[in-house]
C-alpha cells in the first residue's frame, strides 16, 4: 500500500506594481494557492492570519516598505448600529435577500460594470470582461455563496431587473468573508454598501457565527476608510487581532523598518492542524 503525506502550501511574492489605496506607493503580495482537498482548512486557518481569496490564490499584502494593510473582521456579538446605520437599514429593509451557489449571470455583470465606470473606473478590475467576471464568481474550491439584493417594487418593469447589490461570500468556520461585493451606483443615497455589511452581521448571527470577515483597512485611504465606523471592528496587527483604536495611531505602520523579511513572514505562517 502507498502512503502519500499531505504537502505543504507553497508560498510566492508578487512583483511590485503600483498601490491601489496610496498614492506613490507599491504594493507586493504573498501568496499560495488553494486547492486540493484541504483547501478549505487552509482557507479557514490562513483568512484568521489576514489572508483573503481570490478565486484559487489566498494572498496577503507584503510589501516592502509599508504594512499599512490590515485584515479586519467584525465581532458580531459585539456589534452594535450607530444612529445613522439603523437609518440605512431601515432604508433598504424592502430589499430582498437571496443566496445561492455562485454562478454568473449578465445581470449581475450589468450591475458589476455600472459600480466600476462610477466608482473603480481606473481600477484593477475596470477592463475585466464577462467571462473574466465569470471566473471571479464561479472559480472556488470552498464553500460560497453568491448573496443577491432585490427590490420588490421593479417587478413588470422589463428595463429593471431589480438587482440592487449582490456581495460574494465565502463560508468560514468562525464567519463571514466578504470577497467581493458590489451594488447600483444610482442608490448610493440609499448606502448599499452599508446596508450589505450589517445584513451579513444578521446572517453571522443568524448562523452562530463570530465574525464578519471586511477585507483589508488602510488608514489613510478614502476607500478603505469606511470599515472604521462600524463598531466591535478588529483588526490583524504583529501577528494577532486587537480592537480598531484611532487610525491616527496607525500612522507609524508606513514605517519600512515595521516590515519584516518574506523568509521572517512565512516562517511565522501557521497552517492547518499546527503546521508551518
Amino acid at each position: 500500500m502507498r502512503h502519500s503525506l499531505p504537502i505543504a502550501p507553497q508560498f510566492y511574492v508578487t512583483a511590485p506594481q503600483p498601490c491601489p489605496y496610496l498614492g506613490g506607493r507599491m504594493e507586493r503580495k504573498l501568496f499560495t494557492a488553494l486547492q486540493g482537498e484541504n483547501a478549505e482548512k487552509l482557507n479557514d486557518t490562513l483568512s484568521k492570519q489576514g489572508f483573503r481569496r481570490s478565486q484559487n490564490v489566498l494572498y496577503r499584502p507584503s510589501c516592502a516598505e509599508c504594512t499599512a494593510c490590515m485584515s479586519a473582521r467584525i465581532r458580531v456579538a459585539d456589534f452594535r448600529m450607530s444612529r445613522s446605520q439603523r437609518r440605512v437599514w431601515k432604508r433598504n429593509a424592502h430589499l430582498r435577500r437571496s443566496a445561492a451557489s455562485p454562478w454568473a449571470t449578465e445581470d449581475q455583470y450589468a450591475l458589476f460594470r455600472s459600480y466600476l465606470d462610477s466608482r473603480h473606473a481606473d481600477g484593477g478590475m475596470a477592463d475585466m470582461d464577462l467571462f473574466e467576471f465569470a471566473a471571479m464568481i464561479e472559480e472556488t474550491p470552498i464553500r460560497t455563496r453568491l448573496i443577491e439584493y432585490t427590490d420588490p417594487n421593479a417587478a413588470g418593469d422589463p428595463d429593471d431587473s431589480g438587482l440592487r447589490a449582490v456581495s460574494l461570500t465565502d463560508m468560514l468556520d468562525d464567519g463571514l468573508s466578504m470577497v467581493y461585493s458590489f451594488f447600483d451606483p444610482a442608490q448610493e443615497r440609499q448606502s448599499p454598501g452599508t446596508h450589505l455589511i450589517l445584513d451579513h452581521v444578521q446572517i453571522a448571527s443568524e448562523l452562530g457565527l463570530p465574525y464578519v470577515y471586511l477585507g483589508y483597512w488602510v488608514p489613510g485611504s478614502d476607500k478603505m476608510g469606511y470599515k472604521a465606523r462600524f463598531s466591535a471592528v478588529e483588526v490583524y496587527r504583529h501577528g494577532h487581532w486587537e480592537d480598531l483604536q484611532d487610525p491616527a495611531v496607525y500612522d507609524a505602520e508606513t514605517h519600512p523598518l515595521e516590515v519584516a523579511p518574506i523568509a521572517d513572514q512565512v516562517a511565522r505562517i501557521t497552517l492547518p492542524d499546527g503546521g508551518r
